[in-house]
């Protein structure tokens, strides 16, 4: 299916950008970091009811509700990336959400995992395409490969509200759709390098959406085009807005915890540490105190609210790469200073690891540097 939609060069742009989602303030395979909160049960978010104090907004982000469509988000402008991301992680489970992707050529739409140590698991919409929806997955941030994304037919995920489901455990990851599988890999899969590669330490849910390619001159410039040809070409923002919905999400968090914290710096799941017990309403706890080598500290949670707050991840979304401070809205992307697929706001924010994807910086300063850059 790949290869009936983009173009090998885009195949290769495309798939680091993608992983270019990940964003972490804090590494435990380099370093000591404070212990993740953990769901440690079951969460559920019926966003028509409202919002959540289970997520907490991006930087610049704004959802409003809606009692039948759910949570909204809204692009108006190249520099929109609406941005949610869950208080709590889990290690290893079950997440499934309720969605309708995105309109438009060159928005797309994100429901991601991802952990401190760049693990990560995608589900991501292309607002041109009303027939498929993009899996994919990254170990420890690796990128040296670019063939691991697949393409699913999917009934009009533009038009219509499907279920879209992850199931993830130490031996394999499932991607469903309205309850069908459409993908398992496991943790031996030669994808996964004898499971280097395979995401296994403790996530955090995200959700939003961003600008793939925001002007005519973006789809000229070499080193933006192959992201272009994926996005499906330049966003018309007279055509805006451009919205998605999310109805519900429910997240089964595997372990039973109160934190979750890394025994060394392997990034292995043996050797993930568990503090504490279940807890009955999904609602994380603040971690009590450090409780590994290479947790010293606990992180806080913050509210959600209908403006925008900031988060643990927030410190940097944007733009991603480590060689710039950059100021996006979109957490997505991977951006030492916004990070995460947010980005450029959009994808160029996401560069933020290696000279892969300093080809983004270089259309960040070209042709967006004077649209975000302070």
């Amino acid at each position: 299916m790949r290869s009936s939609i983009l173009s090998a060069s885009a195949v290769v742009l495309l798939s680091g950008l993608a992983s270019a989602q990940t964003f972490t303030e804090c590494d435990p395979t380099k370093k000591e970091c404070p212990a993740d909160p953990a769901i440690g049960g079951r969460q559920v978010t019926d966003f028509t009811a409202g919002k959540s104090d289970f997520w907490t907004l991006a930087e610049g982000t704004t959802v409003t509700y809606d009692n039948s469509l759910g949570a909204k988000f809204v692009i108006n402008k190249a520099t929109d990336a609406p941005t949610i991301s869950n208080v709590g992680f889990i290690m290893f489970g079950s997440i499934e959400v309720w969605a309708r992707a995105s309109p438009g050529n060159g928005i797309v739409s994100s429901f991601i995992l991802e952990s401190d140590d760049l693990d990560e698991i995608d589900w991501e919409w292309l607002g041109y395409n009303n027939t498929v929806v993009e899996n994919n997955f990254f170990g420890k941030g690796n990128t040296t490969t670019y063939n691991r994304a697949e393409y699913p037919s999917v009934a009009t995920p533009i038009d219509t509200f499907h279920n879209y489901t992850i199931d993830w455990t130490s031996k394999s990851t499932i991607w469903y759709i309205d309850g069908q599988a459409v993908r398992t890999l496991a943790y031996d899969d030669p994808l996964t390098i004898g499971g280097t590669n395979y995401p296994q330490t403790p996530m955090q849910v995200k959700m939003g959406s961003w600008v793939g390619c925001a002007s005519k001159e973006a789809e000229t410039n070499p080193a933006s085009q192959g992201t272009c040809e994926w996005a499906g070409g330049s966003a018309d923002f007279t055509k805006a807005p451009f919205t998605m919905y999310v109805k519900n999400v429910t997240i089964q968090d595997y372990g039973c915890a109160t934190e979750y914290s890394y025994g060394d710096k392997t990034g292995s799941y043996q050797s993930i540490k568990s503090t504490g017990g279940c807890s009955k309403d999904g609602k994380p706890n603040s971690p009590s105190s450090s409780s590994s080598s290479s947790s010293s500290s606990s992180k806080s949670s913050a509210s959600a609210s209908s403006g925008s707050s900031s988060h643990r991840h927030q410190r940097n979304l944007g733009i991603w790469n480590s060689h710039w401070n950059c100021k996006c809205n979109n957490p997505f992307h991977r951006c030492q200073s916004h990070r995460h697929p947010i980005r450029l706001r959009n994808i160029y924010q996401f560069v933020n690891r290696g000279s892969s994807y300093y080809i983004g910086r270089k259309l960040y300063q070209e042709t967006q540097a004077r649209i975000w850059h302070a």
